[in-house]
């Protein structure tokens, strides 16, 4: 028997990092168990390198449309392979701090692939160690669709990520939040993008409003937008990939599937050591991360609510502190935001429009264009809309949706709102700095009412 623990986590993502130091910041002896590298895929192979990447589409872009704003740059030009080196370092730096937090709170790393016993202790390998608690954190995986493997030529979102030469096409298929950054990243580069989705709109999970500025956008960039097609006799060979989409035929150079991930949860022994499961192979938790096996808390994309690295985080400080007996706050699903870091950038939190009606709530709605607001003309942000559902008695905030190309950034204030239970009424009040983009925010909470400045 190896040496024991107070906690032990299984994955060393965002989730799994953040749970282990909240565990040893309250004295508990604590261990992660990671197979790869500390900060898991977010950090080596999906979030981190995804937005390097998306970073250098924006700077190549502004460069090469730099003119208007009295910046000449001649001979603009992607250096691929100096990307890929830039995106390998980003992710090195960041996995070496995570590895720096963790030894800096004197928490071990166990490398290898962990699993429950019966009896809820941690199996690695031929080493069993003791433990009082553990904590999933094992994250998910890329999903093809019905008939088809990756390959080659038929790549994941990493994959899509990190392919050795700049393609000259690509066909995405899954128009979600994977799907519309990878369209929007080699747009800008260059390549000849498809982006198919076989639900009526883009970003599906978005509100109707936000995804129509968005296919707007992208259509105007260049990229061909495909809704309620679907895609079938997937065909990859050595240097193209053919496949049916609709009712005609399609090549391309490579083929990109985002149609969905599922829980990681192969090997780690869930059954044995009595955990349950669920829909879609989630884990089933009550609202402090634990899992019917009252030694075994569950965090991130292995339980219920969106597949996000912020929300795994904020649930892995929900578990450490419920094991350490402290008083904790749960994570609300529904105000956790979502966001995409396509161009521009989409943020979404609480429920869109037809999603309140559906729920039997009378809603008022305010829309504000940023074109509207003085910033957007300074920092060449218009395309974008704030957008506010409330409702309609009392003014609570049912949801808030942004597309902008700070809206990410600007998000924040309207979970803040929401959590602390203002309505649109305080948000029409409260002073923004100006020329901001936020000043949209400021207008739509007054647009509710009829009264916004600048429409």
């Amino acid at each position: 028997m190896a040496d024991p623990y107070d906690v032990i986590v299984i994955g060393g993502g965002p989730g799994g990092y953040h749970a282990a130091i909240r565990a040893a910041q309250l004295d508990k002896k604590t261990a992660v168990v990671e197979v790869d590298k500390p900060g898991g895929r977010c950090l080596n192979y999906a979030c981190i390198p995804a937005k390097t990447m998306l970073h250098t589409a924006e700077i190549l872009d502004r460069a090469e449309h730099s003119a208007e704003l009295g910046v000449t740059v001649q001979g603009a030009s992607l250096d691929w392979e100096a990307l890929a080196e830039r995106r390998a370092k980003v992710s090195e730096t960041l996995s070496g701090g995570v590895k720096m937090l963790w030894d800096k709170n004197k928490v071990a790393m166990i490398e290898g692939q962990g699993s429950l016993t019966e009896d809820g202790n941690v199996a690695v390998g031929d080493d069993t160690y003791e433990t009082e608690a553990v904590i999933l954190a094992t994250g998910s995986v890329a999903l093809a669709i019905p008939g088809v493997e990756f390959s080659e030529r038929v790549v994941d979102t990493w994959g899509a990520w990190s392919l050795p030469t700049l393609p000259k096409s690509i066909a995405v298929v899954g128009a979600g939040a994977s799907g519309t950054e990878i369209a929007s990243g080699y747009i800008r580069y260059g390549t000849e993008v498809t982006l198919i989705e076989m639900l009526p709109q883009i970003l599906p999970a978005e509100d109707k409003d936000i995804a129509r500025v968005v296919e707007r956008v992208f259509k105007k960039q260049g990229i061909e937008v495909l809704t309620g097609t679907p895609i079938s006799d997937v065909e990859p060979a050595s240097k193209s990939v053919k496949a049916k989409v609709g009712d005609r035929e399609l090549e391309v150079e490579y083929l990109c599937i985002c149609g969905g991930r599922a829980p990681d949860t192969e090997g780690l022994g869930l059954e044995a050591a009595g955990v349950a499961t669920g829909e879609g192979g989630k884990i089933e938790i009550d609202e402090l991360q634990r899992t019917s096996n009252p030694k075994v808390f569950a965090i991130g994309d292995l339980v219920r609510g969106a597949d996000l690295a912020h929300k795994a985080q904020e649930e892995g400080v929900v578990a450490a502190e419920t094991i350490a007996g402290v008083s904790t706050h749960p994570v609300d699903p529904n105000l956790v935001p979502g966001a995409t870091f396509c161009e521009p950038q989409v943020a979404s939190v609480g429920m869109t429009e037809q999603q309140a009606k559906d729920a039997g709530r009378d809603v008022k709605v305010g829309r504000m264009k940023l074109g509207g607001v003085g910033a957007s003309a300074v920092y060449d942000d218009r395309d974008g809309i704030v957008k506010l559902v409330a409702d309609a008695e009392y003014g609570e905030i049912l949801g808030a949706h942004v597309v902008g190309n700070r809206a990410c950034d600007m998000i924040a204030e309207l979970v803040d709102t929401i959590a602390l239970e203002g309505g649109y009424q305080e948000l029409a009040r409260i002073s923004h700095a100006h020329p901001t983009i936020s000043e949209a925010v400021l207008d739509a909470a007054r647009a509710v009412d009829g009264w916004a400045i600048h429409q």
